[in-house]
């Protein structure tokens, strides 16, 4: 009786989302968006399903995902906006999760318990944001240009005009106001090199 209440409410949570599919559908973001839908499955350890599922799964659990859905949809076509816009009138995003709809942002962002988190920056692909994070303009000089597979965790700061490299990690509370090389995991304030291609290090940014 059990499984057949729990089948019977996940449907109708299913049926209740349905009508966030129909902007994906008239979106030319479809590759990107089905790329993020792959990425969070993975993350998250969901259950392999349809697609469709899948995304109506996530839109209902996750608000951050919500987010970034919406964003996607306003980098796309007029329709998809259109309905975007009617649609977020009963599916509200995150309120305290902002991205900047002038970012370029790769596929496959993960965006882990964004509460009071800004992106303000482009960013590469495969890229892991954490709660509590900003990243974006120190001064009008420009803002931060993001790497692949970064991970920025709880409450880093990533400011200016700064250039991020592949694979970094940016430890928790960490604030980041230089360059930082590929393959490294930066901590501090100002943050520093303590890992370098797996080798653990000293080095000042």
């Amino acid at each position: 009786m059990k499984s057949i209440l729990k089948q019977a409410l996940f449907i109708l949570v299913i049926l209740w989302f349905l009508p966030l599919s129909i902007p994906f559908l008239l979106t030319t973001e479809k590759e990107i968006i089905t790329a993020d839908i792959k990425r969070w499955v993975e993350v998250l350890g969901l259950l392999e399903q349809h697609l469709w599922i899948q995304l109506l799964v996530l839109l209902n659990k996750t608000q951050e995902f919500r987010n970034l859905y919406y964003y996607r949809l306003f980098k796309g076509n007029l329709s998809g906006r259109m309905t975007m816009y009617l649609l977020k009138l009963i599916y509200p995003e995150c309120p305290s999760l902002f991205l900047d709809s002038s970012c370029c942002i790769g596929a496959g962002l993960f965006i882990q318990h964004g509460f009071s988190t800004i992106i303000m920056a482009d960013m590469g692909e495969k890229c892991w944001v954490n709660q509590q994070v900003t990243i974006g303009y120190k001064d009008k000089s420009g803002r931060p240009k993001i790497g692949n597979n970064v991970r920025i965790t709880a409450g880093a700061k990533v400011l200016g005009n700064i250039q991020v490299g592949d694979n970094v990690t940016i430890g928790a509370n960490s604030v980041v106001v230089k360059d930082v090389p590929r393959d490294c995991v930066v901590v501090g304030i100002p943050a520093s090199i303590i890992k370098r291609n797996g080798i653990k290090v000293e080095e000042k940014l």
